[in-house]
């Protein structure tokens, strides 16, 4: 059903619906972009998904007809990926994605167990990541120029990366603060707004109050995202 009120577009990967015990629905009201919602009074439009990196954000603004839908009546717009682009990535990024069409199933159990094995153990070699920061900040120029060319007013908003502490990356992230660097070079010369999500979730990631994965966050770290996201958004609750 179509609401008068301005939406909120947020292309995120899966740390914008993940709690402490696992994925949720997209209108849980516990997670940060409806927390978000809530104190703005504005709709939510979450285009989400688990491993997304900025390269994924921008396939899916060109490609999704629902974000098509969602552009024309956006109060602005929300890039939260990137955290998993700083990941290492020593085995193919692509070889990951591929996983799930490997048949039979039980090849494709085997192939993942081996690839779940290495992970890890081949982590700390620190490099590749899943995608460098040079692409990174390209792929978010492409969506901001993109959205900028049908709406030259709609507010756009960046993250930086979070932080991790998961045993399946053997806690190696050295890959975020080129990372942030890259990132934030490229929002002060185009002057959009961030959000540094590594900031906010920090202290929540590192206690027992996160998600067992090491990746995902609690309550408490939506809680803090949606504060420093509000702050950010405020100022564009009159646009739309």
């Amino acid at each position: 059903m179509c609401s008068d009120r301005p939406a909120l577009l947020v292309v995120a990967d899966s740390l914008s619906y993940y709690g402490p015990e696992g994925g949720l629905p997209a209108d849980h009201p516990r997670i940060w972009p409806n927390l978000v919602g809530a104190r703005l009074g504005w709709d939510i439009e979450l285009f989400a998904r688990i491993g997304w990196t900025t390269r994924d954000g921008y396939w899916a603004l060109i490609g999704d007809p629902r974000i098509w839908a969602a552009v024309p009546r956006a109060g602005a717009v929300v890039f939260a990926v990137g955290g998993m682009d700083t990941l290492p990535s020593p085995l193919p990024t692509a070889l990951r994605e591929q996983i799930r069409y490997v048949r039979p199933p039980a090849l494709r159990r085997y192939v993942r167990g081996g690839y779940q094995w290495l992970q890890p153990r081949l982590s700390p070699l620190r490099r590749p990541v899943a995608l460098p920061p040079r692409l990174s900040v390209e792929y978010l120029e492409k969506s901001r120029a993109a959205l900028a060319h049908l709406r030259p007013e709609l507010p756009f908003v960046a993250t930086l990366p979070a932080v991790h502490d998961c045993a399946a990356y053997a806690r190696v992230h050295a890959g975020r603060e080129p990372a942030v660097r890259a990132l934030t070079r490229w929002a002060d010369e185009r002057a959009v707004p961030t959000v540094d999500l590594g900031n906010a979730v920090r202290e929540n990631v590192f206690s027992d109050r996160a998600n067992p994965d090491g990746i995902h966050w609690g309550w408490d770290a939506h809680v803090a995202v949606a504060d420093a996201m509000c702050a950010v958004l405020a100022p564009t609750r009159e646009v739309g």
